[in-house]
């Protein structure tokens, strides 16, 4: 990527940010999002951006998920603000690449399957293959797995484990879209109007929603 990439995920209660230029990472930060006194992200932005603001910014990259529901929909409103009021088109990427492509010195060649907490004791699963020359490509589509079930699909996709509480421990970074650059989900801008995050299953209120009415959730039940 040319010119200054402002990166930004929250896929998990840590989320992060990155501003990448001329193919290395010029600032970054980590935030806890669970904070019930204060938003951390949006500072953490400002403090990244510095004080040229989004001056210089060429691109907006966000952690499209799957992942929390509220952080992510946090980090997409964000982005999707900076993007309108900057005229800067914003592109996004999923966080489960991040988890592999964000870890602070480069990952072993190999199979990797990457996890992140699904919540009820289910965890988003995607493989993915690092090449002998650092590209990181998917192995697999993204499922929603028991955690009892992990292991067993590491052994039959001979991949290890990356995520929280797994072989390696990691969560999602901003910096990784320095390591995603040529991934085909950055080479073309997403509609700044109908873009959300892929949150990959429906939020918990929805669920007991549903479950307590007997039917499917739409606009005209709010």
């Amino acid at each position: 990527m040319s010119g200054v990439t402002l990166a930004l995920d929250a896929s998990t209660y840590t989320a992060s940010v990155a501003l990448v230029q001329g193919g290395r990472v010029v600032r970054e930060a980590t935030v806890a999002m669970r904070d019930p006194r204060h938003e951390r992200l949006m500072p953490a932005v400002a403090d990244t951006l510095g004080t040229a603001g989004m001056r210089d910014v060429a691109r907006i990259v966000c952690g499209a998920g799957p992942g929390s529901f509220t952080s992510l929909r946090i980090a997409a409103s964000l982005a999707k603000g900076l993007a309108v009021a900057s005229e800067t088109p914003l592109f996004a990427v999923s966080s489960l690449a991040l988890l592999i492509a964000g870890t602070e010195t480069a990952p072993p060649t190999g199979r990797w399957l990457c996890l992140l907490d699904a919540m009820r004791g289910e965890a988003f699963a995607q493989a993915f293959e690092v090449a002998s020359s650092g590209a990181i490509s998917e192995a697999s589509d993204v499922r929603v797995v028991r955690e009892e079930e992990v292991p067993a699909l590491a052994r039959a996709m001979q991949a290890r484990t990356i995520g929280l509480g797994r072989e390696v421990h990691a969560v999602p970074h901003a910096r990784g879209v320095l390591r995603l650059a040529t991934h085909a989900s950055l080479q073309s801008p997403v509609d700044l109007a109908s873009w959300e995050p892929d949150y990959g299953r429906l939020a918990e209120a929805q669920v007991r929603w549903e479950a307590a009415h007997g039917r499917a959730l739409d606009g005209r039940s709010w």
